[in-house]
């Protein structure tokens, strides 16, 4: 996964923020160009970060997605991160921090409930 800062964060950003959108409005929300926009939204979708929804086909209409979510919970671990993809999709065993793993995995929708303790 290669995203391009600042502009993906700020597309991810503007979709929690502001809710489902087209990319006229994420390129007003971002102070980027609407070109640039449509260049990274299909990206990012393709990344399982966002994804199109609307009544019609190519309505261009996207919104977040949980893996998205978790993504900017890790945003400032980017840069540093060997592999950002498997950090966003999952903790890995020992070394990361409870906290950011359970907000993460919030983002991500998991349920960890377990209703078989009868």
């Amino acid at each position: 996964m290669k995203l391009r800062q600042p502009t993906d964060f700020l597309i991810l950003e503007a979709l929690e923020d502001k809710g489902r959108n087209v990319a006229t409005n994420l390129a007003a929300h971002t102070g980027k160009s609407r070109k640039n926009i449509n260049t990274r939204l299909p990206v990012l979708e393709d990344y399982g970060l966002v994804r199109k929804i609307g009544p019609a086909e190519r309505s261009g209409l996207y919104e977040i997605t949980p893996l998205g979510k978790a993504a900017l919970v890790y945003q400032d671990q980017y840069d540093e991160a060997d592999d950002f993809e498997a950090l966003i999709e999952g903790p890995t065993a020992g070394g990361a921090d409870d906290a950011a793993n359970a907000q993460a995995s919030f983002a991500r929708g998991d349920d960890e409930s377990d209703d078989s303790n009868e």
